[in-house]
């Protein structure tokens, strides 16, 4: 089958064009198109298992500054009595299925079809998407996935099955990435859930600066995966 190359605007084209790049179907969710995308702050919006699917460079973008984090003292409180532990690519297949199957009551059904499962878990194998893992002695409760965009890692999605458990994959993510030299992170939308972590919205402009900027650091943030 035909997996075809993408050609994505970047530039003075991608920060004053429309929001919706390219269109694709998904056949297109290869490695080589999702790696051009991110480096460039592209991702695919799927929108159901048959429907086309859009690449989109959104106007206004949810980031989370890690400076600007602000757990709460319910969630500092969650954190020292927890006694979970935290991970690294440890279960990647688990946490993107896990995110998958996470109920959304906003949307009918989820965007992370088996052709986006296939695609992500081949980025991952290429060593450039990444899952954080909350375990509850062996028992998977919590963790996220995303993308390095080449020294700048973004969310992706995330799930919980115990209460906080995601709140605290995003905790641990920022500590381990701030330590790694990255200020900030991408996370696309800006929901409630995130917002009372204190994250917010910027500009397209703002983002695409802010990202070519670390991307330009050509800082490693995770080590190669053991084959």
């Amino acid at each position: 089958m035909l997996r075809p190359t993408l050609i994505f605007p970047e530039g003075a084209a991608l920060a004053r064009g429309r929001e919706v790049v390219a269109s694709s179907d998904a056949t297109a969710l290869t490695v080589e198109n999702l790696r051009a995308a991110y480096r460039r702050g592209i991702f695919p919006w799927p929108g159901g298992v048959t429907a086309p699917i859009p690449w989109c460079c959104p106007r206004v973008r949810a980031v989370l500054v890690f400076d600007e984090l602000t757990p709460g003292r319910t969630l500092e409180k969650a954190a020292r009595k927890s006694g979970w532990s935290y991970s690294i690519d440890r279960a990647f297949p688990a946490v993107i299925a896990a995110c998958a199957a996470a109920s959304r009551p906003e949307q009918e059904g989820t965007w992370i079809s088996p052709a986006v499962l296939e695609a992500y878990t081949a980025l991952h194998r290429a060593g450039q998407a990444h899952s954080v893992e909350v375990w509850q002695g062996e028992d998977l409760v919590g963790g996220l996935y995303g993308v390095d965009a080449g020294g700048f890692f973004g969310g992706e999605s995330m799930f919980h099955r115990v209460d906080n458990a995601s709140k605290l994959a995003i905790w641990f993510l920022a500590t381990y990435l701030r330590e790694r030299g990255q200020a900030w992170m991408d996370i696309q939308q800006l929901t409630p859930h995130l917002a009372r972590l204190g994250a917010r919205e910027v500009t397209r402009a703002v983002f695409l600066a802010g990202l070519a900027k670390e991307i330009g650091v050509g800082r490693e943030l995770f080590p190669p995966l053991s084959v």
